[in-house]
């Protein structure tokens, strides 16, 4: 599939579509899982064989491989996907982190590099950190709207229903994040990443606060909530 193909699905925000190629089972069903709750469409192979047929049965949007697999090397598999997906967006897994590894998998083409033991929604950041740098920037309607929920980006307004919300700057930029990706579980790490503009997984208290403080002006009592938590994984913003 050419790299315009993949833009223009992209851009009519069809779900990005992860192959995920891990030989251990729990934590290939885990990060599976993890990016399905995160709004991903996830294929799973548990070997290198596996993986090429899966790519060429349904070409994906980038692939979370392992380095150690059952059947082969995924620095050399990373070649063989890229035979057939050649604008193929490739994070690797490890459980090796020297500086030689980290140089050989991005000397084959891979995007990025999560060690072993990785938090899952450390690698869900990197996931979508890397979809961003791989696709064009998306253009966002001036208006957005969840339900009775609006937001006029031209006008910089926003109400629900007929009453209007005041929101600081912060709020605001963390509120169109979330309506541009309604229905999607974001992480801390990447409201960090594009709100405040700094992946730093220490300021998790920080996205803590300001989702707090929006819930409170966005969901009112007298309406059904739109803003949840899911524990464990990060926040969403959808219809009832």
């Amino acid at each position: 599939m050419a790299a315009t193909d993949r833009s223009r699905r992209l851009r009519a925000r069809a779900p990005a579509h992860v192959l995920v190629v891990e030989d251990e089972p729990a934590l290939l069903q885990l990060i599976g899982r993890t990016l399905e709750v995160s709004g991903f469409t996830v294929r799973r192979a548990a070997t290198a064989t596996a993986a090429v047929v899966a790519v060429a049965d349904q070409p994906p949007d980038l692939a979370v491989v392992d380095v150690m697999l059952p059947d082969g090397s995924g620095f050399d598999l990373i070649h063989r996907l890229r035979d057939v997906r050649p604008d193929l967006a490739v994070v690797l897994l490890t459980a090796r982190d020297g500086v030689e590894d980290r140089l050989t998998g991005f000397a084959v083409g891979a995007d990025d590099y999560v060690t072993k033991p990785f938090a899952v929604a450390e690698l869900v950041a990197r996931v979508n950190a890397v979809l961003r740098r791989s696709r064009p920037a998306e253009d966002v309607p001036e208006v957005l709207e969840v339900a009775d929920l609006r937001l006029d980006d031209a006008a910089h307004v926003v109400t629900r229903g007929e009453q209007l919300i005041d929101l600081s700057p912060t709020e605001y930029r963390l509120l169109r994040h979330l309506m541009t990706h309604a229905g999607r579980v974001l992480s801390r790490a990447e409201l960090l990443e594009h709100v405040w503009e700094y992946p730093d997984t220490a300021g998790a208290a920080v996205v803590e606060k300001f989702v707090s403080q929006l819930r409170r002006k966005v969901d009112v009592e007298d309406r059904p909530p739109l803003l949840h938590t899911v524990r464990g994984f990060g926040y969403v913003l959808r219809a009832p």
